[in-house]
């Protein structure tokens, strides 16, 4: 049984599945982890005909802690410490800072399929829905502070409140700390040295905590929003779960301040690139949209939902990891295929092909004939070729129109992968009109065994890239020659470069004369220097 269906049994009554994000600058792909797995468990308590909702906030009253690498240093670093909602918006396209990266993001959501019901920090805060639990944690300060202390070693002075406010003064929400609270109004000073990255102002004064005037420490807050929302699970990522972290705390405010028990939790893992954790605000990794602009929306759920939460991924958009990510995926759509009702056979129950069900957009598989993602990023780059011609002759049964539909979607996300994460070494770059220089590289065996390649190609039956490899093997096996050392004249023949795509692919890219040509063409070269 698929993980996301275990929980979906255990559970007993309505569920409220949330998740949450600061929208802090450009959304990383790493945040679309919790999207999915929480939109897949929303999706598995209502195949089970669990009632379920999907609850998604936006931690806008958060405060702008640092300005990403990407905008203007200068006309934000006046807003640091400020709530996010209170920041202007980098363009006129949305009314302030949060809104803006929160809508880049939220089209994701669309295009990935996610539709849960969108609540923003500042409403909830505005509109006095939190007020009953501001007073209530104000009134037990007493009891957060000992839930801090005894989860995670946090001393906090007896004098501490857990809110902070607006300042009046200078409208910074990071710099505040609150000493006092008489049932309406909080005593609070804008501290200059409050956190390391903004300073506070030094005002103070009483002011009431409700109604928008300031925020719960995040950590509060979080329990705060179970209550008001409903939340009857939540998932957090690995550094939020650990012993004695953010959500261990949480629990316990939850239990000992409200006296109930907090949301079903079970960790999950960060997305990695080249071993690094992505963070939005440094600028590190690949914004969630660009991601999205790359992969088609079933195989960015796929990405999220072949490994199990609980392991990392560890993802970069390069050669290797693209193209075994589409690869992956359509292997599972032939499996899926391939089972037949007169089989007996569920797919379902198959542990294999159960990511493949909730990597769809909707209830039902989308079916297509696969065409290898690596050969039209090859086929792309091939110039004065029809592509739609060449994946036609390619193809061993007529396309439909959905099969169509896919290919569309795969050339332009291989056209968008060669122009912006392709290294220049990973590019089809091939010599039509001269001879590369480096042939001039090659060695004796090489010479010689590109003479016999060309023969055994001049007689081969079929022009299909499989063939080609073969006898491009086969040659050098006849010749007592190691692949090693004959693929790379293959390469250096046509490409000026000993490393390539497959070579019987590339072969069967091109004209079977004007390959015949070019290899007989370096061999002359190369024996004529060396006369």
């Amino acid at each position: 049984m698929f993980w996301a269906d275990k929980i979906a049994e255990s559970a007993q009554g309505e569920q409220i599945v949330n998740d949450s994000k600061t929208p802090s600058g450009r959304v990383h792909v790493g945040s679309l982890r919790g999207v999915i797995i929480h939109d897949v468990i929303y999706r598995a308590l209502k195949h089970a005909g669990k009632p379920v909702k999907f609850m998604y906030g936006v931690d806008d009253y958060d405060a702008l802690d640092t300005v990403p690498s990407y905008l203007d240093r200068e006309k934000f670093a006046p807003f640091l410490g400020y709530p996010l909602c209170n920041v202007p918006s980098p363009d006129d396209k949305a009314t302030d800072y949060a809104k803006y990266f929160m809508g880049e993001f939220l089209e994701v959501f669309d295009y990935l399929g996610v539709k849960p019901e969108i609540y923003y920090l500042r409403d909830l805060y505005r509109t006095g829905q939190l007020n009953p639990y501001i007073d209530t944690f104000l009134q037990n300060s007493h009891l957060v502070r000992e839930a801090y202390k005894e989860v995670s070693k946090a001393d906090r002075p007896s004098n501490w409140y857990p809110f902070h406010t607006i300042c009046e003064n200078c409208g910074k929400i990071a710099t505040t700390v609150v000493t006092d609270y008489n049932g309406k109004e909080v005593f609070y000073t804008c501290e200059p040295n409050a956190t390391n990255y903004v300073n506070g102002c030094g005002h103070s004064g009483w002011i009431s905590p409700f109604d928008g005037n300031g925020k719960l420490p995040w950590k509060v807050e979080w329990v705060a929003k179970w209550q008001l929302v409903g939340v009857t699970i939540e998932l957090a990522g690995k550094d939020h779960s650990q012993k004695g972290g953010s959500r261990d705390v949480a629990n316990a405010i939850c239990r000992k301040v409200l006296h109930k028990n907090p949301p079903f939790h079970s960790p999950y893992e960060f997305i990695l690139v080249n071993g690094t954790k992505m963070s939005s605000s440094k600028g590190v990794g690949s914004a969630a949209k660009e991601i999205a602009e790359l992969l088609p929306p079933e195989l960015l759920r796929f990405l999220m939902l072949r490994t199990q939460p609980k392991s990392v991924i560890n993802f970069a958009p390069n050669y290797e990891t693209t193209t075994r990510l589409f690869r992956d995926y359509d292997t599972l759509i032939e499996k899926y295929q391939g089972v037949t009702p007169e089989s007996g056979e569920d797919p379902k129950q198959d542990k294999e092909l159960q990511p493949l069900f909730y990597s769809q957009l909707t209830d039902e598989v989308k079916t297509y004939q696969p065409f290898d993602f690596s050969t039209l990023i090859s086929l792309l780059q091939v110039p004065h070729l029809d592509i739609k011609e060449e994946i036609q002759k390619r193809c061993e049964q007529p396309l439909t129109d959905t099969d169509w539909e896919v290919l569309h979607q795969r050339i332009e996300s291989a056209q968008k992968w060669l122009d912006d994460y392709a290294d220049e070494e990973e590019k089809l770059v091939l010599y039509f009109d001269e001879i590369p220089a480096q042939v001039q590289e090659l060695t004796d065996e090489q010479v010689t065994y590109l003479g016999e390649l060309a023969k055994n190609l001049e007689v081969a039956e079929s022009w299909d890239g499989e063939t080609l490899q073969t006898i491009i093997f086969s040659t050098s096996k006849g010749l007592d020659m190691k692949p090693n050392n004959a693929f790379p004249a293959v390469y250096l023949t046509f490409m000026g470069k000993s490393r390539g795509p497959k070579a019987g692919n590339l072969l069967s890219y091109l004209d079977k004369a004007f390959v015949l040509e070019r290899i007989r063409g370096a061999v002359a070269l190369k024996q004529g220097a060396a006369v």
